[in-house]
């Protein structure tokens, strides 16, 4: 059976110019040595549980990979995909305001450098931002942009902050 992992897209209207918002959403930069080169952000997310509900599961990692409690508002479920390597994806939209400075992310642990005996300890995530729909899609890992193009059309033509 495929492996699970669930995330949450959060996301804000930023004051742009006189009058208008602009839709941003939060991404994270993986911690650790492996993904140093690949330059890819991602939404937080992660493996669920035994038994653990998708929305819950969500949510956990949400606050697990970033230390946040996500806002308190209605979540928007943004569909399911399937990666490459058969793992399932869900995702929900949350929109809320964080502070990125203020990331307090879990740690993981790895034999590093491969084949050393040597395990180290590094942050799962090790810096988050906020980005528009255009920024985001540059730097979001390939496998994610479809939650990109869900949460827009959820959204609609008319963000506002309300």
């Amino acid at each position: 059976m495929p492996k699970t992992s669930a995330g949450i897209v959060l996301y804000r209207f930023h004051a742009a110019a006189a009058a208008s918002f602009e839709l941003q959403v939060l991404l994270v930069y993986p911690g650790g040595p492996i993904w140093k080169k690949r330059g890819a952000w991602f939404i937080p997310k992660g493996e669920l549980k035994e038994g653990e509900e998708p929305v819950d599961g969500a949510l956990r990692e949400f606050e697990e990979e970033t230390g946040f409690p996500l806002p308190s508002g209605p979540l928007l479920a943004l569909g399911e995909l399937r990666k490459a390597s058969g793992k399932r994806m869900l995702a929900f939209a949350a929109q809320g305001e964080v502070d990125p400075a203020q990331l307090r992310s879990n740690q993981f642990e790895m034999e590093w450098p491969p084949r050393s005996g040597r395990r180290q300890s590094f942050p799962e995530v090790e810096r988050a931002a906020y980005f528009t729909l255009a920024e985001a899609r540059q730097r979001l890992h390939a496998s994610e942009l479809p939650f990109l193009d869900c949460l827009e059309a959820a959204l609609g033509d008319k963000p506002s902050p309300a």
